[in-house]
């Protein structure tokens, strides 16, 4: 059995990160520990730090279904009289001209999905004034791989039906594997932001991996989102015969971590290796717990000796409240696929979230009709996303902290004092801030000042704020189907303001493609961070409760310096984020 050597740190002293510290750890809201927590890792405390790198709507969706003669592909060479009809662009006809719109996102989205079932899918592109990445053709073309492995391996076939057997009956999925059919199932908890990065992280291991993949159906699940996949459900059926699998923890014995510690499972046995041995040698499942509170050995779910012993379980149950994906690129194994999935790395999650999360129609009607009633007409639209943790009072420090850098930023103009007899003459530009938070306090401050006060430049600036629930409430399907419409909101705005550590946030700039600017958390009640905000360093979410271990060398390590498509992220000194090195 391979030896361990004690964790240390990049310096290569042994650093005092025990598994109680670990413990402390949480995701965004829950890191209250998290200074000493950086600190014990030798890393700065400070979460805050100078950045590292420097109108008309569109027609409502039914109308344009409504007629069919906008729908035209210029994909040949054609005569005035002739044109090609195709479903893959809708061109609208506008004031200045036509606008063509790309509904299947370049390939990322399958064509022929019923429309009425899910608005959304396809017309959520003619809402956004940014086209958005093109994805790799590999990556197409993988997405049509998997959806194939779903619709042959996923719920209702026989391979499944045949995997079920075997897992209820406690035996190793060898028959089941060599047909081609594994399975990864995403348990689904905490709020919205966690589930979606849980979600999207499942999503990309099962495609790296080969798994067809199943999503707890609880929380919502099943009732925000359209299902991503055609002709198939990616939603775990009742009936599944791990019955407690939603409670697992890290105490669960069949936690990989767990049955590593207890020599469950060996990454060698004598001179064979764990990857090499019989089916009937391996458990019928392993749960992988990535969770915030991960121990070392849940972790080494990251090194590529254990990613050949998992290859060979049939069953994982995979339970995160972080997005992984960072810590995907450590593995060796993984390196040169991702490499042509996503040439350029930092644009995953864009490419995941718009391919996978669609909002159900009634959750689509509550974005178009707050999109048309209040942000279409606006020459720029500016999201400010607040997050609130604990039952923090409303902050006056706060509000500066958003004035400071939305004006610093250009992206708000200052305003005039209530006396100054030197108005500039009004303006023709228009801007609506789109401001979401639990608390309406913030909003209504905002807005006053925009009414009470004349910009500087005179532009007309309108503040909104579609829903204020007071405090997260977890379960609650209106709170978040309200939570989901306003997350696309904000990606459908033009420039993005986001709070530190905040998963609400890390959504919405992955869907609308943005790099927002970050608001740096506060050292205290009373202290607005200088400077306030900074630009991010690229639109990926950040990894909260990453690994700190080098695989390769066996020992402790800071994992934002092993590869070159991941670094520490502006909001948290120690977590990993997604970068594109030109």
């Amino acid at each position: 059995m391979r030896q361990r050597e004690a964790k240390v740190g990049a310096n290569g002293a042994a650093t005092p990160w025990n598994e109680q510290q670990q413990r402390q750890r949480s995701a965004a809201g829950r890191w209250l520990d998290a200074d000493e927590a950086a600190a014990a890792l030798g890393f700065t405390p400070r979460t805050k730090r100078p950045p590292s790198c420097s109108a008309i709507n569109a027609v409502l969706a039914g109308f344009i279904l409504a007629l069919p003669k906008m729908v035209i592909l210029v994909g040949v060479r054609t005569s005035a009289s002739a044109v090609r009809i195709s479903s893959a662009h809708v061109v609208q006809p506008g004031v200045s001209g036509e606008r063509s719109y790309d509904k299947l996102l370049g390939g990322l989205l399958a064509d022929g999905l019923d429309e009425r079932s899910c608005r959304s899918r396809y017309q959520s592109v003619m809402y956004r004034r940014r086209p958005g990445k093109q994805p790799s053709p590999y990556l197409v073309s993988k997405l049509r791989q998997q959806e194939a492995l779903q619709r042959r391996c996923g719920p209702g076939t026989a391979a499944y039906s045949h995997a079920l057997e075997q897992l209820r009956s406690g035996r190793s999925g060898g028959d089941t594997a060599s047909q081609g059919c594994k399975y990864l199932v995403s348990i689904s908890y905490r709020g919205l932001g966690n589930r979606i990065l849980a979600t999207a992280s499942a999503f990309l291991y099962a495609v790296l991996t080969g798994r067809v993949l199943l999503v707890d159906p609880s929380n919502e699940m099943g009732e925000l989102f359209c299902e991503p996949f055609p002709d198939t459900t990616w939603l775990l059926p009742p009936g599944f015969p791990l019955a407690s699998y939603t409670n697992f923890s890290i105490t669960t014995a069949e936690s990989y971590g767990n049955m590593l510690r207890n020599n469950v499972i060996r990454t060698d046995v004598g001179d064979v290796p764990a990857s090499q041995l019989p089916a009937s040698q391996l458990p019928a499942f392993s749960y992988v717990h990535l969770d915030h509170d991960a121990t070392e050995q849940d972790n080494f779910f990251f090194c590529d000796e254990d990613q050949r012993v998992l290859r060979n379980i049939s069953w994982l149950v995979m339970r995160t409240d972080c997005y992984i994906a960072p810590g995907l690129f450590l593995v060796m194994g993984f390196q040169e696929e991702l490499g042509r999935l996503f040439p350029e790395p930092d644009t995953l999650f864009h490419h995941i979230v718009r391919y996978l999360f669609h909002p159900n129609n009634h959750v689509w009607g509550l974005v178009t009709r707050y999109y048309d009633a209040y942000l279409a007409t606006a020459q720029q639209r500016v999201g400010i996303q607040v997050r609130v943790f604990g039952s923090q009072p409303n902050s006056w420090e706060l509000l500066e902290q958003i004035m400071k850098c939305t004006q610093k930023e250009k992206l708000l103009p200052e305003l005039l004092a209530a006396a100054d007899p030197a108005s500039p003459a009004p303006s023709r530009k228009t801007k609506a801030v789109l401001v979401t938070s639990l608390k309406s306090w913030y909003y209504e401050t905002l807005k006053g000042m925009y009414w009470e006060h004349a910009t500087a430049t005179g532009e007309a600036v309108s503040v909104h704020q579609p829903s204020h629930e007071e405090f997260q409430r977890f379960g609650a399907r209106s709170h978040d189907a309200k939570a989901w419409a306003e997350i696309y909101l904000l990606s459908l705005t033009d420039a993005l303001v986001t709070t530190a550590w905040s998963t609400f946030g890390y959504v919405a700039q992955g869907l609308g493609g943005l790099t927002p600017w970050v608001m740096y958390r506060q050292d205290n009640d009373t202290h607005v961070p200088d400077p306030p905000c900074g630009r991010d360093v690229s639109m990926e979410p950040c990894f909260h409760a990453p690994p700190f271990y080098d695989c390769r060398l066996k020992r402790g390590a800071d994992t934002g310096k092993i590869v070159p498509q991941v670094q520490h992220c502006i909001d948290m000194s120690w977590g990993l984020k997604i970068i594109h090195r030109s």
